[in-house]
């Protein structure tokens, strides 16, 4: 069955034929594989678009409880064959975990919202339930929620490149300068880790790209039956979805996109990187103004200006006098350690006191707080989808003088995150090159793309959602709310930016505009 990607970039080879038909670990039920053999075979076909493939249907999922604790009970998961490799349909099989929790209001359904994870190498199998119980009853009533875990992690076929302990931590593997503004500790991680991955990783790793989250995605959609799907995408879920709506453009219904980055097809996720160091500046007066707050409980200076010279000095001095750690990855509290919590905790202002507690530990030499380290083995997939999915999306260069060039100005211009943005990750020793080329974001397609976007983001800084914005055109309407934090529907409050969103989902109310919404 030809496939409905626009996808015109690639030419495929003659699919193999059901004889050809191996198996990997962990094994699809052969029934299911079965039924997508035999509807593969019927030939059923849907508006399918130019430079298409051969691709077999989806079966039909076999929904059973899902495992787990403190899941809403509805929740129900069900495993899916999807090729190894799209252009090989009747080939090597890998699982997908899917998820739903069915509308609330059958008679008020009006399809399926599909919740697509941030990352890449986050797991979206129990979304439905974390994310669902925040949405509108009204958005609860009109759709199944459906989640999945994307190819290689968790649920889904595991993918891992047997990292060591020391690589599977942020602080460690996200490529921070020496104290002295070198890289070349980055650099050597960065060989180490391509090497394993390289090693351990096998054809599994190397079909992770987004253009593949895409395909699976709607391998997922003729599963459930479905003609069209509405998604809510946050973070790298929004590129995820704009690359769907590119590849798949009339496969999409009402389509949400939640904190966008730039889609720039010639560098993708080292843009990424790139812009946490304008997304810091702009969140971190956030987290300077609550900690000189004289109502927070966890306030520990007097005024807000005292915080960023505070922070710089304090990682400074951790550079070189490291404190003790135990239990943690790497077991010490050191600058880098420091930066990377300050990095994740502006996410969020729930994760401000974490940040607090070290800055006030390491300030007044208090005792540090008992360590949260996750068991190396629930990291692995995690870490390997990552780095996997940014590594094929796109080629990274290799020039060592110019990443340290750039390190320098960095280092200058942007000196809470310490050149880390601009420095070699693992993605420039990375030992296959792209399949494909990235998906170019167009204004190509439908007119049915709401973003939402906050004014003051760490991880996706509005300049970069705007990029996105401009990229979709008149396909797009954008809506940006004042509010700091990563994650904007549902997760600041902001009833005008709810309300926006809830509209569309619900009744197809799109903004006639893009949309600011001022503070809550």
């Amino acid at each position: 069955m030809p496939t409905d990607e626009h996808d015109a970039s690639r030419t495929a080879p003659a699919p193999d034929r059901p004889a050809t038909v191996r198996r990997t670990v962990p094994l699809v039920a052969t029934p299911l594989l079965a039924a997508a053999l035999l509807a593969t075979a019927a030939g059923a076909r849907d508006g399918a678009g130019p430079g298409t493939q051969p691709a077999a249907p989806a079966t039909t999922l076999d929904w059973k409880p899902c495992p787990g604790t403190g899941l809403d009970p509805r929740q129900e998961c069900a495993t899916l064959a999807v090729p190894l490799d799209h252009r090989r349909p009747y080939g090597e099989q890998i699982s997908l975990g899917v998820s739903r929790i069915r509308s609330e209001r059958p008679e008020a359904r009006r399809g399926t919202l599909l919740l697509i994870p941030e990352g890449p190498g986050g797991s979206g199998i129990n979304r439905p339930s974390t994310h669902g119980k925040k949405l509108p009853q009204s958005v609860r009533d009109a759709y199944d929620l459906v989640g999945f875990d994307p190819r290689g992690l968790d649920r889904s076929t595991p993918a891992s490149c047997g990292l060591a302990h020391e690589d599977l931590s942020y602080a460690n593997i996200r490529p921070w300068p020496d104290a002295d503004g070198s890289i070349d500790r980055a650099v050597a991680t960065g060989r180490r880790v391509a090497e394993q991955c390289a090693r351990n990783g096998g054809e599994l790793l190397r079909s992770i790209s987004t253009r593949n989250e895409a395909r699976d995605i709607d391998r997922i959609r003729q599963a459930l039956g479905e003609r069209k799907l509405s998604a809510w995408g946050v973070s790298y879920g929004t590129y995820a979805g704009a690359v769907y709506a590119q590849m798949f453009p009339h496969r999409t219904d009402r389509w949400v996109l939640d904190s966008s980055n730039d889609p720039d097809p010639t560098r993708v996720g080292r843009g990424w990187t790139a812009n946490f160091a304008i997304g810091v500046e702009d969140a971190f007066p956030d987290f300077a103004a609550w900690a000189a707050d004289p109502a927070n409980e966890h306030r520990f200076v007097d005024d807000p200006a005292e915080v960023r010279p505070l922070f710089l000095r304090l990682a400074e001095r951790l550079d070189r006098e490291p404190v003790p750690w135990p239990g943690a990855n790497p077991a010490v509290l050191n600058g880098d350690v420091l930066r990377q919590t300050l990095l994740s905790s502006l996410n969020a202002e729930s994760r401000y006191p974490a940040l607090a507690q070290l800055m006030r530990a390491a300030r007044d030499g208090e005792p540090l707080p008992p360590a949260q380290t996750p068991p190396d083995e629930a990291l692995q997939a995690t870490f390997a989808v990552s780095a996997a999915t940014i590594c094929n999306d796109v080629s990274w260069p290799d020039d060592l003088a110019e990443y340290r060039r750039k390190v320098a100005e960095s280092r200058r211009t942007h000196p809470l995150t310490a050149g880390m943005p601009e420095a070699p990750m693992v993605c420039a020793f990375w030992k296959d090159q792209p399949r494909e080329k990235p998906v170019r974001i167009t204004s190509d397609g439908p007119s049915n793309v709401l973003m939402i976007q906050n004014r003051r983001d760490a991880a996706t800084p509005l300049a970069a959602g705007r990029k996105m914005r401009a990229a979709f055109g008149d396909r797009a309407r954008m809506v940006v709310v004042d509010a700091a934090g990563h994650g904007s529907y549902t997760a600041v409050g902001n009833a005008c930016g709810d309300r926006a969103v809830t509209d569309y989902l619900v009744h197809g109310e799109r903004p006639a505009a893009d949309l600011d919404c001022p503070a809550a």
